[in-house]
């Protein structure tokens, strides 16, 4: 995988060209396309490290694209939204975006996020392995598995876990969560844990039906339950 590699799918000529000189000046390699349904054969081909994702795109959406990505690869994706599609937004993350960008928005926080977004997906990971019950995550190989079958999760939901895993009863408030997992804090992302959380809880249950090991605390935010 090109670590420096970005895909920036947007059909808006000048917002993708003022993403990709941003992240040109930042040593970053840019490809930049304008139809969703070139997207999937060149993700395929050339496994970027990250993408910036349109949800309005011509040929195909920018929601199928991501749908069409997650059936073969974890890579980031960040969505870029207008503040009005809210539902848009919500069902990025369900069907796993990583995260949202609402636009206008200024490239030097686009910048940021991609930086961010990289090193905590890249970085050298922790060599240990925690195992909880049937619970058992590996943070080098990025794998996790409940009774010994393999949880297929997305980069913030394998970070959420791992956050939490590694402080068992611990309440996390949002923006924590969002701080170590994301590694960025920017105002109104915080709700974005929510759909993460809620996803990672539908892939467990499917295979522990009978408890819930992330609660919900009210008022404050999440804690890891040790399952039995």
């Amino acid at each position: 995988m090109a670590k420096e590699h970005i895909f920036v799918v947007e059909d808006e000529p000048k917002i993708s060209e003022l993403l990709r000189d941003y992240l040109f000046q930042e040593k970053f390699t840019v490809t930049c396309l304008d139809r969703g349904d070139e997207v999937v054969a060149r993700v395929k081909k050339e496994q970027p490290a990250l993408i910036l994702l349109d949800i309005m795109l011509p040929g195909m959406d920018g929601i199928q694209v991501c749908r069409e990505i997650r059936k073969f690869s974890n890579i980031p994706i960040l969505m870029l939204t207008a503040k009005v599609e809210e539902i848009d937004r919500i069902i990025g993350l369900e069907i796993g975006a990583d995260d949202y960008i609402c636009k206008p928005f200024s490239p030097r926080e686009v910048v940021a996020r991609v930086k961010a977004v990289l090193r905590r997906t890249y970085a050298q990971p922790d060599t240990f392995q925690m195992i909880t019950g049937p619970l058992s995550l590996n943070a080098e190989t990025h794998q996790v598995t409940i009774d010994g079958q393999p949880l297929k999760l997305t980069p913030s939901e394998f970070g959420l876990l791992m956050v939490m895993m590694k402080h068992p009863g611990r309440v996390f408030s949002r923006s924590e969560l969002l701080d170590r997992v994301q590694g960025y804090q920017f105002e109104g992302y915080d709700r974005t844990i929510d759909s993460h959380i809620k996803n990672l809880r539908k892939k467990i249950a499917r295979k522990l039906p009978d408890q819930d090991i992330i609660c919900t605390v009210y008022g404050v935010g999440y804690q890891f339950v040790t399952p039995e």
